[in-house]
């Protein structure tokens, strides 16, 4: 026993020795590490910002994309960013890897929404309030509200008629405002809805601008309105309490809310997330609304074809004596596609911003701590690989469903749009009582594009706006 022992000892000594040139020469070679994605940095501290503002982002974007790849750095808005223009980007930092990376915005930002708001949060605060936003949007709530927006679109369209020239934009943002504060409050006290209305439109116009509290300027104009704003929403508060309302719109989903330890949302956490909700469903849903209308007046064809598909629900309703039903809303496969083919042209969100909260690796690139993420939906929405002839407008494409993380006009993952839904459902009331009961003409040549932060016809596509003369009758 003792020379095996002694001979099972030489043989493992001899493999030691005999392996140790290799295991040295393994050890020579250095462990591959991710390197820092390829772009340009600009000049410091501006960086690239100027070149972003001062010529169309789109170009900008798209520009780094050939030159670089589907991911690129930059630095824009004081920060060093890493930009990801594929899906399987996009899916990775929204989805799949969302937990390295939180949403970021400015201070100043936050200071006019409110530090409480939905999309500031990840973690449990994040998902309790996102419960009750989709509990109180969800399919069953919404389409109880379809007379309302009704009413809204129809009270909006009149208003607008009579050949005078408007600003769509504007008056697509009082319409959606409106259909914001039914989903929040229901039917809230007119005196209420204009000191609101009033108050948020210079919280709107100072949001970004430049964040200085010297008196009298824009931001200054907006953090008094958001003030205010609080108080309002306070006495709207109060009231609910002391009539003891029991109201199942969103305001009372908040105020109804109680967790296992009894505890419950404070005001400014309310008011926060009314304001956050309000400002989510306003700009966007209007210039999408913007951008369908110029879309239809730029394509005749269309247009008369999605008119027949309304005149035909319109006809069904007694010629419009019957109120839609949400039935209807859902079945209006031609309007559906255009409202899909217009956020994929006019993609509104263009791109949103994370932070990676450790160093992460993705494809072999490194994104370091601390540096903003920017999943680009524009794009990967522009990309001629997913949607041919991109720059073309055929709502004819969704006929087929697109590819997964190919099309996310309200983000993706966790915290992608809970308002969706009203969103769509605004969009369809308003065309349908639109094509149905009235005429309009783009006033001039509006080809170009203003951003404002967001996309739109440039000077808000002015038009005119007119009652069929056959529904006069």
């Amino acid at each position: 026993m003792e020379i095996a022992s002694v001979l099972i000892s030489v043989c493992l000594l001899l493999s030691s020795l005999l392996s140790y040139p290799f295991l040295k020469k393994m050890k020579r070679v250095p462990k591959q590490r991710a390197k820092l994605t390829p772009g340009s940095m600009g000049w410091p501290y501006v960086g690239e910002t100027l070149q972003l503002y001062t010529q169309d982002p789109n170009v900008f974007f798209a520009t780094k994309q050939k030159r670089y790849g589907e991911v690129f750095k930059s630095h824009i808005l004081g920060c060093p960013c890493v930009m990801l223009a594929s899906p399987e980007g996009a899916r990775f930092v929204l989805v799949t890897h969302a937990h390295l990376f939180k949403p970021t915005y400015p201070k100043s930002k936050e200071k006019m929404i409110g530090p409480s708001a939905l999309f500031f949060h990840q973690g449990e605060y994040h998902n309790l309030i996102r419960k009750l936003v989709q509990s109180s949007l969800s399919p069953d709530k919404i389409r109880k509200l379809i007379p309302s927006i009704e009413s809204v679109a129809t009270s909006a369209l009149e208003s607008w008629s009579g050949g005078h020239i408007i600003n769509t934009f504007h008056e697509m943002k009082k319409f959606s405002f409106d259909v914001g504060c039914l989903s929040i409050f229901g039917h809230l006290d007119s005196n209420y809805r204009e000191m609101l209305n009033d108050n948020y439109q210079i919280l709107d116009k100072g949001y970004n601008s430049f964040p200085t509290k010297i008196p009298r300027t824009a931001y200054h104009r907006a953090l008094l309105a958001r003030k205010r704003l609080n108080q309002i929403l306070g006495e709207i508060i109060c009231e609910r309490k002391e009539k003891k309302l029991l109201e199942k719109d969103f305001l009372g989903h908040l105020l109804n809310f109680k967790n296992e330890k009894g505890e419950i949302l404070t005001e400014d956490q309310i008011a926060d997330n009314i304001i956050g909700v309000l400002f989510a469903a306003q700009d966007t849903t209007a210039s999408v609304l913007t951008w369908i209308l110029k879309y239809l007046h730029d394509d005749q064809k269309l247009l008369e074809a999605l008119k027949g598909e309304q005149m035909a629900i319109y006809e069904a309703n007694e010629r419009g004596k019957k109120p839609l039903t949400w039935a209807q809303a859902r079945n209006m496969p031609l309007t559906y596609r255009v409202v899909l083919e217009s956020l994929r042209m006019a993609s509104i969100i263009s791109f949103t911003f994370r932070e990676a909260i450790v160093d992460v690796e993705y494809n072999g690139h490194l994104i370091p701590k601390g540096w903003k993420v920017l999943p680009l939906f524009r794009n990967i929405h522009h990309n001629p690989a997913f949607f041919l002839d991109p720059h073309i407008f055929d709502p004819s494409r969704f006929e087929v469903a697109p590819k997964p993380n190919t099309f996310m006009p309200f983000g993706n993952g966790v915290h992608a749009c809970p308002g969706n839904e009203i969103a769509k459902l605004e969009i369809l009331v308003l065309i349908h009582h639109l094509v149905t009961k009235f005429r309009w003409e783009v006033v001039g040549s509006q080809n170009g594009i203003q951003y404002g932060p967001f996309p739109v016809p440039q000077q808000g596509l002015p038009a005119r706006f007119w009652k069929e003369s056959t529904n006069l009758k």
